[in-house]
């Protein structure tokens, strides 16, 4: 069976694919410190917790956090006897290749959302990624990822404010009744939501009529069903966008191995 693993700079998940659909998928936090033996430990235990009978022989990575990427290659190495896949590496062949820069380095999770956006939904595609940033991945009418924008993360926007006026306290992000607070609580939250919600709407009307067609707008990581709550209104929310883009490149790669 297939591992995907998506490294994040806060998080990285582990999922199991069977072919077919995902039967497995656990959390942890991003750190370059943890060792092969720690992840296997971990990763067999929550599995043996959830009865899964699985034997992982294959494995593709997307790591926007490079150092982890050493002890997960020991890993496969050691405990699945398999050479992983590395988006973004020379070697991992893409759907189609993109369009930017020359000598740019494209994030490997951006790579993963275009080659899953444009599986399910096809090309002219907008991806918001809400995760440590807020990326917009731009998907072309023939998959290729073609650029985009990168914004502060919520989270990251919260620690922020937080760091840089200590009398302000940590919040929970939610959508506030009104947008007039009227407690400092109530009126961060308000200005994270309503701030980010502006945000995602101004950004993708730009990218709309810059690229001048119509595009389909596609909302994943935690924090999409709630701004789909206010005034965002995505085409479609995908909670495992970027996991599914990595069972994509990968089968290609093995289509062609």
């Amino acid at each position: 069976m297939l591992l995907t693993i998506d490294v994040g700079n806060t998080n990285a998940v582990f999922a199991i694919h069977d072919g077919e659909k995902f039967i497995g998928e656990w959390r942890c936090s991003t750190d370059y410190r943890r060792t092969a033996d720690q992840y296997y430990v971990w990763l067999s235990t929550l599995i043996e917790a959830r009865k899964l009978d699985v034997k992982i022989d294959e494995v593709v990575i997307s790591s926007t956090a490079p150092r982890v990427v050493f002890n997960l290659r020991v890993l496969c190495d050691r405990y699945f006897n398999t050479r992983p896949l590395v988006v973004g590496k020379p070697d991992c062949l893409l759907p189609t290749p993109p369009r930017v820069d020359a000598g740019v380095g494209i994030g490997p999770d951006r790579l993963a959302n275009a080659a899953g956006a444009f599986d399910r939904y096809g090309g002219d595609t907008v991806v918001v990624d809400f995760g440590t940033a807020t990326n917009f991945d731009v998907v072309a009418e023939d998959g290729a990822y073609v650029g985009g924008v990168i914004a502060p993360g919520v989270n990251l926007s919260l620690e922020a404010l937080h760091q840089g006026a200590a009398a302000l306290p940590h919040v929970d992000i939610t959508m506030p009744e009104q947008v007039i607070g009227t407690n400092t609580i109530a009126c961060i939250q308000s200005g994270i939501y309503w701030g980010y919600t502006g945000l995602i709407q101004g950004i993708s009307e730009r990218i709309k009529a810059e690229y001048g067609r119509p595009m389909t707008i596609v909302g994943t990581g935690g924090l999409a069903p709630l701004f789909e709550q206010g005034d965002v209104h995505f085409d479609h929310v995908d909670a495992d966008l970027t996991l599914h883009g990595l069972t994509v490149i990968h089968k290609i790669n093995k289509e062609n191995s």
